[in-house]
């Protein structure tokens, strides 16, 4: 609970105001004082930490170790954009997203995820479910502190963690006071070894290989496919943006994959079995509504 009010730049007394309740009631509920959580507790809680439909269902894991009721879903129209052009182009944009073969997905300047197309959602479909870490939520905290994250990332720690490390350490020191951003800082300094990397590891790392290789743009990585037919793949990252997209703040992030020795020649449509769902688009509502 707390991870994810500071991650949304929030004092106990804004998230009091939310759930209209007092500071010290909502003090107990971040500190696991609470005798017994009621659905309709956990759903205002819920909808009080913008969380998504999997947030959700982590926190009424956690709390109470069964999912929330079938009807609820996610509230995240407060997330829209308030412009109506800047609506419109964002649900266009998510049909753009889902014709690339390839993972595909927008971030802000805190790396949180606006869109992700089907091709992103099936190579992170192993993944499981995370309070706060989640790829589709928080790709730098994906990276940083997912279990899972080096199951998927090949070369985890120094060909992903210290490069997005660096990256971050660049944001922040662009923009000392974003609340976002401090909040990862804060959690990194809670990891004896994301600190150590972050204070040590990078500025060796930028020494060696120099400030240009902490560009997203045109960095070739390699990542596990879920996909036998992929496997062990070498992708090429080409970050993106239009006028629209730097109005908004977003940029658009697409793993080029390149087929290993024995694998496809080509990217794989909805093969292995995975179901195909609509370019998920955590700032609009979905396209079929």
């Amino acid at each position: 609970m707390r991870q994810r009010r500071e991650e949304l730049g929030l004092s106990q007394e804004d998230l009091a105001a939310r759930l209209r309740i007092s500071v010290r009631a909502y003090g107990n509920w971040e500190r696991g004082l609470v005798k017994e959580w009621t659905d309709r507790k956990l759903l205002a809680l819920a909808e009080a930490l913008e969380m998504s439909e999997r947030q959700c269902c982590w926190l009424f894991r956690i709390m109470v170790d069964r999912d929330p009721p079938p009807t609820w879903r996610a509230a995240e129209e407060s997330r829209l954009p308030a412009d109506p052009a800047q609506r419109d182009y964002l649900c266009d944009y998510a049909a753009l997203m889902e014709s690339t073969p390839y993972p595909s997905f927008l971030v802000d300047h805190r790396w949180d995820v606006a869109l992700t197309n089907s091709a992103f959602d099936q190579l992170f479909l192993s993944v499981r479910p995370h309070p706060t870490a989640l790829p589709d939520d928080n790709f730098l905290r994906f990276v940083l502190f997912h279990p899972d994250a080096a199951g998927v990332l090949e070369d985890h720690e120094p060909a992903w963690c210290v490069p997005l490390l660096a990256q971050f350490a660049t944001a922040l020191a662009g923009a000392p006071d974003d609340e976002g951003l401090r909040s990862i800082r804060q959690e990194v300094a809670r990891d004896p070894f994301m600190e150590a990397a972050y204070r040590y590891g990078v500025p060796h790392w930028l020494s060696t290989h120099g400030a240009e290789a902490a560009e997203r743009d045109g960095a070739v990585r390699t990542v596990r496919h879920p996909d036998a037919r992929w496997g062990q793949t070498r992708c090429r990252m080409v970050a993106e943006s239009s006028r629209m997209l730097d109005a908004m703040g977003l940029t658009r992030i697409t793993l080029i994959l390149t087929a290993s020795q024995g694998g496809p020649v080509g990217p794989v449509r909805g093969g292995g079995g995975v179901q195909q769902h609509g370019a998920r688009l955590r700032a609009v509502p979905s396209l079929g509504d």
